[in-house]
């Protein structure tokens, strides 16, 4: 059965949206907010993923991926992470300006080529911005990272993603020296706006408003 490029990004939409609402029923307007289509158009992407058994589609009643769905987006995901992680490692490319080609590249249709990246690549656990690559399988690693701006001022901390992918807050991060693996210790925290100060590297400080902390994803050590 063919899967259309639009079906598979709808199918990967459908995926990421079930994950952040813990596995619930997703509705037709949070689908086409999260792809900024219309809602009509949506409507009619369901329909045609309910017809190839793709998604359980029972209109006003919200959507949830079959088992033959979820398999076709945690691939597609798959090779979208590996291709970052190609595109960063070995060709240079900046973490900011991945998204978009691996947009392109996830759609192509090769199990081998995709398994021989994977072993080239030395079978890498996570992409450039911290999310967690599913093995061939579909599993997806534990992981136990939490917002920073959770985290305790006493705790040691390690950067290890992010759950803003825009460019604009992937490009602020860079500016200001932040990047995956960085130690990060809490220096000072603000009660009255939540902002806090930083100390990266055991080096230099940095001032982050709540906003920018609570999209930076660290592990406690």
């Amino acid at each position: 059965m063919l899967v259309s490029y639009t079906e598979e990004n709808y199918l990967k939409a459908i995926f990421a949206l079930s994950r952040l609402y813990n596995d619930q029923e997703v509705s037709t307007n949070q689908i086409s907010e999260h792809l900024k289509n219309k809602a009509a158009s949506v409507t009619d992407m369901l329909k045609r993923l309910a017809d190839k058994k793709l998604i359980d589609y029972k209109p006003y009643k919200g959507v949830k991926l079959t088992d033959k769905g979820k398999k076709t987006a945690v691939k597609v995901i798959r090779k979208h992470r590996l291709w970052e992680v190609f595109l960063v490692e070995k060709l240079n490319f900046k973490w900011d300006e991945v998204h978009d080609i691996a947009e392109q590249l996830e759609h192509i249709d090769s199990d081998k080529l995709i398994e021989k990246l994977d072993d080239f690549l030395g079978k890498p656990k996570a992409d450039p911005h911290g999310d967690p690559i599913p093995d061939a399988s579909g599993k997806f690693g534990v992981q136990k990272s939490v917002a920073l701006s959770d985290a305790s001022k006493r705790s040691a901390l390690i950067v290890t993603g992010v759950s803003d992918h825009s460019t604009e807050f992937l490009q602020f991060l860079s500016n200001s020296g932040i990047s995956l693996g960085n130690q990060l210790k809490i220096e000072e925290y603000n009660d009255y706006d939540r902002s806090i100060t930083v100390k990266i590297n055991n080096k230099r400080s940095l001032f982050l408003s709540h906003k920018a902390a609570s999209n930076i994803l660290v592990e406690i050590k």
